[in-house]
């Protein structure tokens, strides 16, 4: 039998031809819409080649505290050297060396006097005599020097580097062998070396 004519005038598709034509544009569409989803995809930011910026905490550096040495004698408990910060007064070098003895005269000694490295503090006792140097503010007196001969334990921790143990050797050693000829015969005392004679030297005679 003839086939009828195709009323629109085109040629019916064989059976089996429109599920691949479907199947084709399907798989043409998904492509597109991969490629387009592929080159619409968000884009990372640009990385910068300049390294972010560091922020460092300043650090306040520690203070550095800075101490004087000073030499106290005489009328204190611990005669000898003692450590006090700079800006220190007389007074504190009079309470590094243990305070002021009973008998101790401070009516000559300007408490209120600043310090200064390598100063030497002598506080005189009651009817010793000694008085402070004309323009001393410290109001230390050298009275100097010492007769090793004649010096009891008091007087004799006046001397640099010379404090109550050390004087009571110098003298029990004076009263065993007699009077000194000489400033080198201190050192047979025990304590005193070569250093701490040479100490002595500018401080310290020998009277017969």
């Amino acid at each position: 039998m003839p086939e009828a004519p195709d009323p629109a005038g085109t040629a019916l598709l064989p059976l089996g031809t429109f599920p691949r034509r479907v199947a084709s544009v399907v798989g043409t569409a998904i492509a597109l819409a991969v490629a387009f989803a592929y080159w619409h995809r968000p884009q990372p930011p640009p990385t910068s080649s300049v390294p972010p910026a560091t922020t460092s905490v300043a650090t306040a550096a520690p203070t550095r505290i800075v101490y004087l040495t000073v030499h106290v004698s005489g009328a204190v408990s611990h005669p000898g050297l003692v450590t006090v910060a700079e800006g220190g007064r007389v007074a504190n070098a009079l309470v590094a060396a243990g305070g002021v003895r009973p008998g101790g005269e401070l009516g000559s000694i300007n408490l209120a006097a600043f310090l200064t490295d390598g100063m030497h503090i002598v506080v005189p006792w009651i009817g010793d005599g000694l008085a402070a140097g004309p323009g001393d503010p410290s109001g230390s007196s050298p009275g100097f020097p010492v007769d090793v001969n004649s010096a009891g334990v008091e007087r004799l921790t006046d001397l640099p580097g010379v404090g109550q143990v050390l004087a009571t050797r110098i003298l029990t050693y004076r009263d065993t062998h007699g009077p000194f000829e000489t400033l080198e015969d201190l050192l047979d005392v025990p304590g005193i070396g070569e250093g701490r004679l040479a100490g002595l030297r500018d401080y310290a005679v020998v009277k017969r």
